[in-house]
């Protein structure tokens, strides 16, 4: 239309500009009517996507009908072959009657190649206008009998003509009401015949039958585009409640529902055709920190942009979804060669390596994947699912922004993963866990001034497992909330029995502090043990910090404002802010052993340090060094007014009672005139 307009606006054209208009819109609703499209007769508009899964309905419909129509065609054939059978013209009726036969039988073959295929979500505007075409070459067909025998019959045979013509309206109407186009295809033709056998008759009384038989017309062509209108609407309606279902609102891909459905139909096109499929299973690289960091709104933003980045990187046949969260999914159809999925995960790969652009910033957030290929990685869903995610894992411990193939030998490490999953979900209860305390020295005076509590866990059969490995899963699968709060009570009720003014430091996980009870758990645990609150020190990182913003400050605000001490740990690690030590209640910085360990190295190490330490001093914030193995890393920290120092050179973690002897070992605080610290030795006990 609005290349018309513009060729009407076009110098030259003004006399021919108008009729080239209208002709445009007269075929172009020709061809919308041919097509079925019931929005020229006040149907609902729409969409091609729902056009099309409106045309199956439609179409499927009358394919349910067509049995039925194929029989009465036959049976009404054979009555007016025996009705015409003495006739002058029984010839002509049974060419007629074969043409019908032929008709009748090929409608038969083609609707028994469609069995046992799957009912399409969709059609093309062409399957109707073949229907259509269908319709009006059997309607044809009826409207010869009116057409070639009416006048010359007997009043007999004009009473089954009549009837059969009669007949043949209302159930084709019935069975096409369906597909309008298509009734009207088969009606029009036997009404106009019958109306023009009718008028040639000369009967006055005919004459009113033919006026009735307008009537007819009108009131039976109007309830079928009625019916027709109202089952659109009602279609119309219930696919757009089923694509808000299948449809993620954010990113307008479909949903964990429409992918899984897409899984399935790539399934049986697998069965049907020997098409393979690639699935490429991604997360967003550090998006939960984002997130809460810049905001939800930008964090939405990202999401948006990514879902544009993978249409970008998709083919016309591939299906995508956004699974939930930071999560998304690529069906690569007739992809199943590793060389071919590579290309595939590698252009994704390289899409997500460049920044995201929000409100004026730029957010880099990579996309680790997942790639799993059917049916040799998995020859029913669920199984290729499990091996993309299992893929996907192994892809995001390696490092951001890259792609793993599902790999056979990943099936052992996941059973091994789950296997771990259910001894830590029994261990607990079976008393399997212990705490190991690490000393910490004061480096102003060389005495022992507290511990840090460490989790050990030491299983029946696997000896003892190391941190690193059944930590990431007990956050995973939230088993480290119990855990964590046994370890909150069992610290405390060791350090209450300690000697003042000695304290207890435990870490607490990002996964407990988004419960909002962890305070009042912390602060029941010390009134239970009997422990002062200023002798617990809770540690936590920047991911607490990043996890929830505002719930993290209010819980960190209620522990220090009931005497607890907080302190930050592995500080310049993580997405380290100077923010947090401005608006936080921080006691203690605690320097990452990364930095401690290469101080005499790294001269960038060294001027971390150094700054960190001069910073802390000048907001009045204690600084403890983790990581000291060396007497040089001990005296570049005490040189440099460190306040506190951890590591095996000061004492590796020992049990409680090892813990309370070193305490206890320890000679009375020195009184003024002492020597200074760093003249003296660190203590006997803790040079182990």
């Amino acid at each position: 239309m609005a290349h018309a307009y513009r060729r009407l606006r076009r110098p030259g054209n003004s006399k021919i500009g108008l009729g080239s208009v209208v002709q445009d819109v007269l075929l172009s609703k020709v061809r919308r009517i041919v097509s079925g499209d019931l929005s020229v007769f006040g149907g609902p508009m729409t969409d091609e996507a729902i056009a099309g899964q409106l045309r199956a309905e439609q179409l499927a419909g009358v394919l349910r009908h067509t049995r039925g129509i194929m029989i009465a065609n036959i049976c009404n054939a054979l009555i007016f072959l025996a009705a015409q059978w003495s006739a002058p013209d029984q010839g002509l009726a049974l060419i007629w009657a074969a043409m019908v036969v032929a008709l009748v039988a090929l409608l038969h073959v083609r609707q028994r190649t469609r069995q046992g295929r799957p009912k399409p979500r969709t059609v093309s505007e062409r399957a109707i206008r073949r229907a259509s075409l269908y319709a009006l070459a059997l309607g044809g067909l009826w409207a010869a009998v009116p057409l070639l025998f009416f006048n010359s019959a007997g009043h007999g045979v004009q009473l089954v003509i009549a009837c059969l013509c009669a007949g043949m309206l209302a159930g084709g109407a019935f069975g096409l009401g369906g597909i309008p186009i298509a009734a009207v295809a088969f009606t029009a033709p036997i009404f106009i015949a019958s109306a023009i056998a009718i008028g040639r008759s000369g009967d006055a009384t005919y004459l009113l039958v033919a006026a009735l038989l307008v009537v007819y017309a009108l009131v039976l062509l109007r309830t079928v585009f009625v019916y027709a209108i109202e089952n659109a609407v009602r279609l119309v309606a219930q696919f757009d409640a089923e694509q808000r279902i299948r449809r993620d609102p954010l990113t307008q891909l479909p949903n964990r529902v429409g992918f899984t459905e897409s899984v399935e139909t790539a399934f049986a096109r697998l069965a049907s055709t020997g098409e393979p499929f690639t699935l490429l299973w991604l997360d967003l690289d550090s998006f939960k920190a984002i997130n809460d960091r810049l905001g939800h709104t930008v964090g939405d933003e990202i999401l948006i942009q990514a879902a544009d980045r993978l249409r970008a990187c998709a083919g016309p046949r591939d299906a995508l979804a956004r699974l939930g969260g930071d999560e998304f999914a690529v069906i690569a159809a007739g992809i199943g060669g590793l060389d071919a999925g590579a290309a595939v995960a590698r252009r994704v790969v390289e899409a997500f390596a460049k920044p995201f652009h929000v409100d004026g910033q730029e957010v880099l957030s990579t996309a680790s994947i997942g790639v799993a290929i059917a049916p040799g990685d998995g020859s029913e869903p669920p199984h290729l699912l499990r091996s993309a995610d299992i893929a996907l894992y192994h892809a995001k411990s390696a490092r951001g922004g890259s792609f793993r193939f599902f790999d056979v030998s990943d099936h052992a490490l996941a059973r091994e993963r789950r296997a771990l999953q259910h001894d830590l979900g029994n261990a607990l209860h079976r008393g399997e866990f212990r705490l190991v305390y690490q000393p910490i020295l004061a480096l102003s005076d060389n005495r022992i001034v507290g511990f840090e509590a460490l989790l050990r866990w030491q299983h029946p059969t696997r000896g003892s497992v190391p941190p690193t490995a059944f930590i990431p899963v007990a956050e995973s699968t939230g088993l480290i909330r119990s855990i964590g709060e046994w370890v909150i009570e069992e610290a405390c009720r060791t350090a209450a029995a300690w000697p003042q003014p000695s304290r207890i430091s435990v870490n607490v996980s990002a996964v407990q502090f988004r419960e909002p009870a962890i305070a009042a758990q912390i602060m029941a645990a010390i009134a239970a043990s009997g422990l002062a609150p200023e002798r617990f020190e809770i540690e936590v990182t920047e991911t607490v910090l990043l996890s929830d913003d505002e719930t993290a400050l209010e819980i960190l605000r209620t522990l220090s404002a009931g005497g607890i001490r907080v302190a930050l740990d592995d500080f310049g690690t993580g997405y380290s802010s100077l923010s947090y030590l401005r608006k936080l209640p921080l006691h203690r910085i605690k320097i990452d052993r990364s930095f401690v360990q290469d101080l005499k190295t790294d001269l960038q190490s060294a001027a971390i340090v150094k700054s960190v330490i001069g910073l802390a001093t000048d907001l009045g914030i204690d600084t403890t060094a983790e990581g000291v193995e060396t007497a040089e890393q001990l005296g570049f920290l005490r040189a440099h007014a460190c306040g506190e120092a951890q590591g095996y050179l000061i004492g590796r973690p020992v049990d409680a009672a090892e813990a309370m002897a070193i305490l206890r070992r320890q000679p009375k605080r020195p009184g003024a005139g002492a020597a200074s610290a760093a003249d003296k030795p660190l203590p006997k006990a803790h040079c182990s």
